[in-house]
């Protein structure tokens, strides 16, 4: 059966899945699907049969073919993710969920493997489905669309969600269009970041935590060619719960394919040392699995971000 994806065609059923190797210190690693790409019933169907019962009782609970489909692709777009990393095959993952709901791998006992310290974290919006991977260290993902609109006036949702700094920051942004673009970015960093602590946005609001840059007037982000990012650092102002709140974090976040914001949070290895302790390796791929990798990490499909304009 053949396909057309990316511009060529490719027979799906004879395009395994390309082992990658672990994410090496200070480095995460993102994987990502656009849905509309996929038509192929096959090729669906396909996805489907690599999911659990219960995930496929899900699948088909979710309101409507659109809703169906991005359910299907998130979690075939997870279990192909890992399997890259591991001796497991897709159909053979299983997954737990901690207190707050965030997925995890629950690795089976053999005694003659024992499996990699592995962390990955889910997001999707209507047009993007994406996952991020990183070794030894919890992560966070949020991807947004960059041009999304807000029902509410972005002051009063700022005022609702964020802390007291980020409205002030919003509020001296004189252009709407802007100020809602800001707005955004700071939504996808707030997101990554609760999700890197694994207790989301219920346990962890965004009003007990601000976002700064440590040089606000010159952003210290700044990425190279092969988008290393500098991290900026999170300052919490706890209104309450701060201690569970944690400021030994590190982000990258940039602009997908000119459509989407993506950011990253990870917390920072104690083990290292100097300047390079803020400096945040990115790999990216843009995929259909089964079909097709394509390796955008050094393309200008991504933009990096150089700070809060």
């Amino acid at each position: 059966m053949q396909m057309h994806c990316f511009g060529r065609k490719l027979c799906c059923s004879s395009y395994p899945l390309v082992p990658v190797s672990l994410p090496s210190r200070r480095e995460t690693h993102f994987w990502y699907i656009v849905p509309d790409e996929i038509k192929d019933e096959s090729l669906l169907n396909r996805y489907l049969g690599l999911l659990s019962s219960g995930e496929k009782e899900s699948v088909f609970r979710m309101n409507g073919d659109k809703l169906r489909k991005r359910a299907l692709l998130a979690r075939a777009l997870v279990r192909t993710t890992l399997a890259r990393y591991t001796q497991v095959s897709p159909r053979s993952l299983k997954f737990k969920k901690n207190l707050f709901g965030k997925p995890e791998v629950e690795w089976q006992p053999d005694e003659k493997w024992d499996p990699p310290s592995l962390h990955f974290n889910i997001s999707h919006t209507s047009s993007l489905i994406a996952c991020g991977v990183a070794a030894d260290m919890p992560i966070g993902i949020d991807v947004e669309e960059k041009h999304r609109k807000t029902r509410n006036n972005i002051s009063a949702l700022a005022r609702r969600y964020f802390s007291t700094h980020e409205v002030e920051y919003l509020d001296n942004i004189p252009d709407s269009e802007m100020q809602q673009q800001e707005f955004i970015k700071l939504w996808t960093l707030k997101e990554a970041y609760v999700k890197a602590l694994g207790r989301g946005f219920s346990a962890s609001p965004f009003n007990t935590f601000t976002i700064r840059f440590k040089d606000i007037c010159q952003s210290s982000l700044q990425v190279s060619k092969n988008f290393s990012s500098e991290a900026y650092e999170i300052v919490v102002e706890a209104l309450n719960d701060s201690e569970h709140l944690a400021t030994n974090c590190q982000f990258a976040i940039f602009e997908l394919g000119n459509l989407h914001f993506a950011a990253i949070c990870t917390q920072k290895d104690n083990i290292t040392q100097g300047e390079e302790e803020n400096m945040l390796k990115l790999k990216a791929w843009k995929t259909i699995p089964f079909v097709e990798d394509e390796c955008v990490s050094e393309t200008d499909t991504i933009i990096p971000i150089s700070g809060l304009a």
